[in-house]
């Protein structure tokens, strides 16, 4: 019976771990995505073939690439770990307060941009690519601002991690 509870709580961490992952891929594709593509489609085939509509959809396609690779990454490592070790992981990640507030950042910069973006570019883009590509673009915004803080001086405060237990008996 209490290596159910014991399985259910490891599946409970698991999924906890890969929903962050998947918000961290997103963060971290949506960022890298634009100046990559850019870079590319200068480099490749010239100025004519750069459009604000391509680039929203790479961003956005990009965007869901990282949130797929990060959910399937940690999936596989989480999968592969003990439950002491799993569960360790989830509380750190659950007092990192730097983690929190970049993801908070690029939560509201995704939102703040999929509003702004179809106002601004209407005319040039399908408006699927307008409003996804643009939340790419809020994400990558709020994540780089969450950056730029700490760098400035307002680094976010910094929380102590409760102890775990070592064994299963503890528990």
């Amino acid at each position: 019976m209490a290596s159910d509870a014991y399985s259910a709580a490891h599946a409970a961490d698991t999924e906890v771990l890969i929903r962050r992952s998947m918000t961290k891929g997103y963060e971290l594709f949506s960022l890298l995505t634009p100046p990559i593509y850019t870079a590319f489609i200068l480099a490749r085939k010239g100025r004519g073939h750069f459009t604000i509509n391509r680039l929203l959809r790479a961003t956005w396609l990009g965007g869901a690439v990282g949130c797929a690779g990060g959910g399937a990454l940690e999936y596989a490592r989480s999968i592969n770990s003990n439950e002491v070790t799993v569960r360790s992981r989830r509380m750190r990640h659950a007092y990192d307060t730097s983690s929190l507030r970049a993801d908070d950042h690029s939560t509201v910069g995704a939102i703040l941009f999929a509003v702004l973006t179809p106002a601004i570019f209407w005319k040039r883009a399908n408006i699927a690519n307008l409003i996804l590509g643009g939340a790419g673009f809020g994400s990558a915004a709020g994540f780089l601002t969450h950056y730029g803080r700490t760098f400035t001086g307002d680094p976010a405060p910094r929380v102590e991690v409760p102890q775990m237990p070592v064994s299963s008996q503890e528990i």
